[in-house]
């Protein structure tokens, strides 16, 4: 029978030594510095302009509820064309015609067009300047309720699994879309360089989210390290190839209709940016994998040597890394699939559908970010095994127990002790009574003679 065993290792880790904390200081200062300039001076005060009305954007969007729907030939179309269009009146429910009831232009319901029905919520668009009876036109269906109950589930599985740790991820996880929102779109629309941004930006994320999911600690620091020094090398490989490669940034419609509303925009370095924001997401995760694995291994086995609790928590990482590289692809493909299929459509050969810059592009960013992915394994583990080796462990806090060098009964927790201690045997001959299981032999003698 075994007592119950907490795995404190996730809430109270040992602290590490003095020597440990200066180290992760000498390397986290300069991190620290270069971001807190490159906020400063590239922050971008009231961001860019709004799009011209000339563009066709609509001026504002309200919501309206449908309350009429009359469906037909489309205007203009013979009957026997069976061309079939909707002729929709909406009540609005908001804005400044609030409560009005409007008709809405003939949708066409030919393909995936959207299929309204009377009571369905939608999002219309408000353009002032056009002339009367067109102020409004539909934009879309109202999506809120059924994303706010996906979102509410989220936030529950998130906070019942990981409990207060769940609930900091959570506010880690706000403040990312915080410093997206406020920092790093606005400063690209402003004209800044888009790959510092991303830089800067990703740094600012990757040290909130990860201090407050896993609190200010050595542990913590030691994963932020090896994240921002693989975003780093990310950011590097991205240029280089992106340069080599000549892409150009227009590779799909909303760059090209950037370079229209936004010239100053620098596409290239958009490109660069996206991929050093998309690869952070993944680092953070294989590199706080690493650093736990280091920890639990050392506080398991404290007698284990350097050398070998690094070979151990790297093949731990070559089995992470192998399914994460994978994870990469498949959310690059997945994304691109009907892209993909209109290479199949058109019998192009596999070289020539990479040869495009469309999925050149893919290419290069999933390639990337893989590479950085591969090198934080090694990085961040070397790091760890240094300051867990400089800080203590575990042992510190167990009595040591005769035994076979490795073997776990070496060291009782304190619950273990007080167990044994309240179930001791009854004493034979006399004798006084043996707390615990009987201890291992070693090589010197029989039990309670010694460790080797």
């Amino acid at each position: 029978m075994a007592a119950p065993h907490a795995h404190a290792a996730h809430t109270d880790r040992p602290p590490s030594s003095d020597r440990a904390r200066r180290l992760l200081a000498l390397l986290l200062i300069p991190f620290a510095v270069a971001t807190a300039i490159g906020v400063a001076v590239l922050w971008p005060g009231t961001g860019g302009s709004p799009l011209a009305p000339e563009l066709g954007a609509p001026q504002e969007l309200f919501d309206a509820e449908i309350v009429s729907v009359e469906r037909g030939a489309c205007t203009g179309t013979p009957p026997e064309a069976d061309i079939r269009c909707a002729r929709a009146r909406a009540r609005l429910l908001e804005g400044p015609d609030k409560d009005k009831v409007i008709q809405l232009q003939e949708q066409s319901e030919a393909g995936a067009a959207p299929l309204l029905q009377i009571e369905d919520v939608v999002v219309l668009g408000y353009y002032p300047g056009a002339g009367e009876g067109f102020e409004y036109s539909f934009a879309d269906r109202q999506r809120r309720a059924p994303l706010a109950i996906l979102t509410a589930i989220f936030v529950v599985a998130v906070v019942g699994l990981g409990r207060w740790k769940g609930l900091r991820a959570i506010f880690g996880l706000g403040i990312s879309l915080l410093v997206l929102t406020a920092f790093v779109l606005p400063a690209i629309l402003a004209g800044t360089n888009p790959l510092a941004v991303a830089l800067v930006g990703s740094a600012v994320i990757a040290a909130a989210a990860l201090y407050l999911a896993h609190g200010f600690n050595a542990w913590t620091t030691t994963a932020l390290i090896g994240t921002l020094i693989s975003l780093a090398l990310v950011g590097v490989l991205a240029w280089v190839f992106v340069d080599a490669a000549q892409f150009t940034g227009l590779a799909d419609e909303e760059a090209t209709f950037l370079q229209v509303t936004a010239g100053q925009i620098d596409l290239r370095g958009l490109l660069l940016g996206g991929i050093v924001i998309g690869a952070l997401g993944v680092l953070d995760d294989v590199t706080v994998t690493q650093v736990s694995a280091v920890w639990e291994l050392h506080e398991a086995k404290p007698d284990y040597g350097r050398w070998n609790l690094y070979r151990a928590a790297v093949r731990i990482g070559r089995d992470h890394i192998a399914s994460t590289v994978n994870t990469l692809v498949l959310a690059y493909a997945g994304a691109s699939l009907p892209l993909f299929l209109l290479f199949t459509q058109a019998d192009q050969g596999l070289l020539d559908v990479v040869n495009g810059e469309a999925v050149a592009v893919e290419v290069v960013r999933t390639l990337a970010g893989s590479v950085g992915l591969v090198a934080s394994v090694p990085l961040t583990t070397a790091l760890a095994v240094l300051v867990v080796t400089e800080g203590g462990g575990r042992e510190g806090r167990r009595r040591k127990q005769p035994g076979r060098s490795g073997d776990p009964r070496r060291f009782r927790s304190r619950a273990e002790e007080r167990f044994w201690q309240a179930n001791e045997p009854p004493a034979r001959d006399g004798g006084t009574a043996v707390a615990g299981p009987p201890a291992p032999p070693t090589e010197e003698g029989p039990p309670g003679t010694g460790e080797r």
